[in-house]
């Protein structure tokens, strides 16, 4: 690899944005490729890029052919995300069980009260109001969104943000009824039925339990579900990687 790529490989990582290194299996030519650019000295056929997009999008390296020529996409992604609004007891739950599926946790909060170390030994508690919290976070394609509070006026502005992001999942905890007036809310905000759809709610697979850790295993379960459904949707679309 060429020094020039591999800095500009190297600054997308560490920036934690995804990026995808095509390397063309007939002459070794290489080219990296971003959510909006390309970079390097191999020409890549317009169908590779976009199959290249694809790639970063359901997290999958490949071989991928083109005009008689193949070419092997590899994949480097930011981990997984996973914002919590909420430093209630079921947080304290999911938190340790996102880490451990690969997610980086952030647990918000702004009643520090709830949001402390003791309760959250190792887990990043942000202390801002969940929109500002959210807003600095940039929830991406690879961001799941959790709220947990049971407050309008601490749920709300963070689906809001949640709304106008990229992120793959997004649940809310509360009653169907507690739901529909969440989706009323918003709603009057101007979002639209297509949008409002993206929530999850009643939060979380149908498992049946009740207890926090319960409820936090069917909240992962749910997101993960998500995820991998929107892989192959996304795989399906693009053909064979």
């Amino acid at each position: 690899m060429k020094g020039a790529l591999l800095d500009r490989l190297l600054a997308e990582r560490a920036a934690k944005r995804p990026a995808a290194l095509v390397t063309s299996l007939n002459g070794g030519g290489q080219s990296l490729v971003t959510a909006e650019e390309t970079h390097g000295d191999l020409a890549l056929p317009l169908n590779v890029v976009a199959a290249a997009r694809t790639a970063l999008r359901s997290d999958r390296s490949g071989i991928v052919e083109a005009d008689h020529s193949r070419f092997f996409i590899r994949v480097y992604n930011p981990p997984l995300r996973i914002a919590v609004v909420g430093a209630v007891h079921i947080a304290q739950a999911l938190a340790p069980m996102a880490a451990l599926a690969g997610y980086e946790v952030t647990v918000i909060d702004p009643r520090q009260a709830f949001a402390t170390e003791s309760r959250f030994p190792g887990v990043r508690l942000v202390t801002e109001w969940p929109d500002e919290a959210l807003g600095a976070l940039r929830p991406d394609r690879r961001t799941a969104v959790v709220t947990l509070t049971h407050d309008p006026k601490l749920d709300d502005p963070a689906l809001e943000v949640a709304l106008r992001s990229d992120a793959f999942y997004i649940g809310a905890l509360g009653s169907t009824r507690t739901q529909a007036k969440r989706l009323h809310r918003l709603q009057e905000l101007g979002f639209n039925q297509e949008q409002l759809g993206r929530i999850h709610g009643p939060i979380g697979l149908k498992l049946g339990g009740r207890a926090p850790a319960e409820i936090a295993i069917a909240i992962l379960a749910e997101a993960t579900q998500v995820l991998h459904q929107g892989e192959a949707a996304e795989a399906e679309a693009a053909g064979a990687l």
